[in-house]
């Protein structure tokens, strides 16, 4: 079975590791009361995110010069689903970031990746726009959560049920 180069393995771990760092941090600092330790974990959050809406579209470069290895036969209905997963996948890695961005705009609450560079914000101050950004963030969240499951159980089948080496493609 043809493997997925080093670059495009690194880029999907790497891009797993923060996305779970990302909704871990929101996890934690969630049902916190306010406090210097639940800011922090935000501008962890905010740093998360900033870092994986720029490592998409490196990742989404790297992609366009670089073809994924042929899928092995399978129904045309699973290479679709596929297809779709690994799409929606791309296009919520870039949503979600650019809501958390609009939402911390709304809020008045500049980003500041690493506490060195300061983002600029996209929108004024907007109460309301800001609490209704905090919803939409929040439920892509899940969206994309129930993408990742989708993907993961898909590997999981590949690998004990079909057996077909798919997920072994993308192993270290």
């Amino acid at each position: 079975m043809n493997q997925y180069g080093a670059t495009a393995k690194t880029f999907h771990w790497l891009m797993f590791l923060l996305i779970a760092a990302a909704f871990g941090l929101a996890w934690t600092f969630g049902d916190m009361h306010l406090s210097p330790l639940k800011l922090k974990l935000i501008n962890w959050h905010k740093w998360v995110g900033v870092t994986i809406f720029l490592l998409v579209w490196l990742r989404l470069g790297w992609r366009l010069l670089h073809a994924p290895p042929p899928m092995p036969a399978m129904p045309a209905w699973q290479k679709r689903a596929a297809e779709v997963t690994h799409r929606m996948l791309y296009l919520f890695m870039i949503a979600q970031p650019v809501t958390g961005w609009l939402m911390s705009s709304a809020k008045g609450v500049t980003t500041v990746y690493f506490g060195l560079w300061p983002l600029p914000d996209l929108l004024a101050k907007d109460k309301a726009l800001g609490a209704a950004l905090a919803e939409v963030h929040g439920t892509l969240a899940w969206i994309i959560l129930g993408f990742i499951a989708l993907h993961v159980l898909a590997a999981l089948k590949h690998l004990f049920i079909d057996r077909d080496g798919v997920m072994m493609r993308m192993l270290p």
